[in-house]
């Protein structure tokens, strides 16, 4: 059955418009967050949004709602801790991840959420996003690509260098803080199409595929973005003939991607420095 008859089902049609949408942002993000070496902090957050998950059925509230809230209000207080430069800095980070996976266990043992529920959220559900869902995801993809096009060139400052950044007159502590909300929203949106546990891998293998075969900022984002599109439509592709997990199933796809570019840059090497000493001998 070929892609174009595959759209042809109306949850597929939902699947692939909110995996795009979450392909274009997530490298968009992952590429400050990379070269701010802090590739974790999509894993850290994604805990914190498990809590604002659970939080949200304990609440009997939209559970998307509950996680934006409770996830922004991490990131800001990650943000703060991270200001402060201190030694025990990554300590204090970790307690705020810890933090977030010891609420949702307990949120949901009071709410009895079923496991299928809770197993959506962590491993995706992109399948079962409803038009509601894709709406949300939408507008949170407006929100990253309005924010990063319009502070594009402060963002790539702050990110490579913080200290020339602040001597050039931008405000690097408003920067960092709006990237860590709009990193959080992120997450919340990503979670619904691969899951809390690899969004941030969707934020970071498509930037390090990406990194071997762009030469500049720019194009390793662009190299980012569409090798994270691919990345999805494949996963998605695949989900469907194989029968299997979507969220798992993009996340190989992109990884598989990274392998082989790896791997034929190596080659790539391999033969040139070949060719050199031949052309001394």
């Amino acid at each position: 059955m070929p892609v174009i008859e595959i759209l042809q089902y109306d949850f597929m049609q939902r699947a692939f418009l909110a995996g795009i949408i979450i392909a274009i942002i997530c490298p968009l993000l992952g590429m400050f967050i990379v070269v701010r070496r802090q590739s974790l902090i999509g894993d850290g957050l994604g805990h914190i949004a498990f809590a604002g998950v659970t939080g949200g059925y304990l609440a009997g509230i939209y559970p998307a709602a509950g996680a934006f809230a409770l996830t922004i209000a991490g990131a800001v207080g990650i943000e703060f801790v991270r200001r402060q430069r201190m030694q025990m800095a990554d300590t204090a980070l970790a307690i705020f991840f810890y933090a977030g996976i010891a609420l949702a266990i307990i949120f949901s043992t009071i709410t009895r959420i079923p496991s299928t529920g809770l197993l959506g959220f962590l491993f995706g559900s992109i399948l079962t996003v409803s038009w509601q869902d894709v709406a949300v995801i939408a507008g949170c993809g407006f929100i990253v690509i309005a924010f990063v096009v319009s502070y594009f060139d402060r963002l790539v400052l702050v990110a490579f260098d913080e200290d020339v950044a602040c001597v050039a007159g931008i405000r690097t502590g408003a920067v960092n803080m709006a990237l860590s909300i709009v990193t959080a929203i992120t997450v919340v949106a990503g979670m619904m199409v691969v899951g809390i546990l690899m969004v941030s891998a969707l934020m970071i293998v498509p930037v390090a595929a990406a990194e071997q075969l762009g030469r500049g900022f720019k194009a390793t984002l662009v190299w980012a973005v569409g090798l994270a599109v691919l990345s999805v439509g494949s996963g998605l592709t695949f989900a469907f003939y194989l029968d299997i997990a979507p969220g798992g199933s993009i996340i190989m796809t992109a990884i598989i991607l990274y392998i082989i570019i790896a791997a034929a840059r190596q080659v790539r090497y391999i033969w040139q420095r070949a060719g050199r000493t031949q052309s001394y001998t």
